[in-house]
């Protein structure tokens, strides 16, 4: 049922600025219809007014002028195609009404001419790739309904040509909807798509940080520990401690062992039973860089070709590296041969760690796979790199990671100690 206030407010509210076809990716697709347009326009608009004049008998200057009114809106149909169907659809009506004027001839299709069928098919295609249905039901019936009122004013003097506009413009209607609801419910998908992996990410990247949150527990938890013991043992320890430095030790004692409940607490709810870790791996002693090579050995056994280059003094300084270098620069390696294993099995790769008087670095650096095997993943969840990133972070430190020019990947990580002890 056709609603004349909401197809007037359709036809004048003004639509959005985009052509037809203009969010296509292709730049010959967004063109096409200024294309038809231009051409459909540089041949009706002759053979409109030429067949008006010698044909039909109109007068030239009224035969030219509806030329305009009823050709003229297929430019603006690319982008406002109800308003162009509005004009041309009036300018129908007033031709039809115009050869009223002449003598009937059998031969000649009234009250639609041929040129009249094809603008009007044109204009029916791009109203159905830009309008809602109930405004295609209310162009399609208003322009059936003008064929039948002329037909039924003189049923002797045109013939059912009106009949074949709107079967053809029905046709025309249905399969340019569906063509726009195949369009939208792409552009819908792809943004669902970009929203999910939007999601995705910051889900990955709150979870990076609470595995870090709940590793990095058993440190800070270590440093309170002894916080505790030593404002509890101050008393004793020092000799003619005054009252006033007694109470302020116990103090300091009690403060501490609040916080360590406070963060037990805050563990529990960090750590689910539904979390698919090890019961016994969430006790279980922080690795270290002294674990490097262990975790290398591990990775050899599995297949991956692994080259270990630990500096002299390493060994020296690990036992002085803050716990959260420490524990960081064993999990940035864990997590890029972790990526080489699943990203490119089988390929050399080099770990590197060494220290200076700052910071400790380490490298990983794989070479492309030597086997053409597909890898065993072919699109990451981003665990690992962002990991990675959420690490380095924390301690402050760089992060450097990238292809390399002859293939393969490289893992670049610079650790300082600084404001961390």
């Amino acid at each position: 049922m056709i609603q004349p206030l909401r197809f007037a407010r359709d036809l004048f509210t003004p639509q959005p600025p985009a052509a037809l076809l203009g969010q296509a990716r292709r730049r010959w697709v967004r063109l096409l219809p200024y294309a038809v347009a231009a051409l459909f326009t540089a041949i009706l608009l002759p053979v409109t007014a030429t067949v008006l004049t010698r044909e039909y008998g109109l007068n030239p200057g009224v035969a030219t002028v509806l030329a305009f009114v009823q050709v003229g809106p297929l430019f603006i149909a690319v982008k406002r195609p109800l308003l162009a169907w509005a004009i041309a659809f009036l300018g129908d009506v007033a031709g039809a009404a115009a050869l009223l004027a002449v003598p009937p001839n059998a031969d000649r299709p009234w009250p639609w001419t041929p040129m009249v069928i094809i603008g009007m098919l044109l204009l029916f295609l791009a109203l159905a790739l830009r309008e809602r249905p109930r405004t295609l039901a209310a162009a399609w019936g208003l322009t059936g309904a003008a064929g039948l009122a002329f037909q039924s004013f003189c049923p002797g003097r045109g013939s059912a040509v009106w009949v074949t506009l709107q079967v053809l413009g029905g046709i025309l209607l249905v399969l340019g909807g569906a063509l726009r609801g195949r369009g939208d419910a792409r552009r819908a998908l792809a943004e669902q798509e970009h929203i999910s992996e939007a999601e995705r990410a910051r889900r990955t990247l709150l979870e990076e940080r609470t595995r870090i949150a709940r590793e990095l527990h058993d440190v800070v938890a270590h440093h309170m520990s002894v916080i505790t013991v030593q404002a509890d043992s101050a008393p004793y320890r020092i000799a003619g401690l005054p009252p006033a430095a007694s109470e302020e030790f116990t103090a300091i004692a009690a403060t501490a062992r609040e916080s360590l409940t406070e963060m037990r607490r805050l563990l529990g709810v960090l750590r689910s039973e539904d979390s698919g870790e090890e019961p016994g791996g969430e006790r279980a002693p922080q690795p270290g860089v002294t674990r490097i090579p262990q975790l290398v050995e591990a990775t050899v056994r599995s297949g991956l070709p692994v080259e270990l280059t630990v500096a002299p003094d390493v060994a020296a300084a690990a036992t002085a590296l803050p716990q959260a270098v420490d524990l960081s620069a064993y999990r940035i390696v864990q997590e890029a041969l972790a990526n080489v294993v699943r990203h490119a099995p089988g390929a050399p790769t080099r770990v590197s760690v060494s220290v200076d008087a700052e910071s400790l670095m380490v490298l990983i650096v794989n070479e492309a796979a030597a086997e053409p095997d597909a890898p065993l993943e072919s699109s990451g969840t981003g665990h690992g790199l962002v990991g990675m990133r959420e690490r380095v972070r924390l301690v402050g430190g760089s992060l450097d990671t990238g292809p390399l020019p002859e293939g393969g990947y490289r893992v670049a990580a610079r650790l300082p100690f600084a404001g961390l002890d």
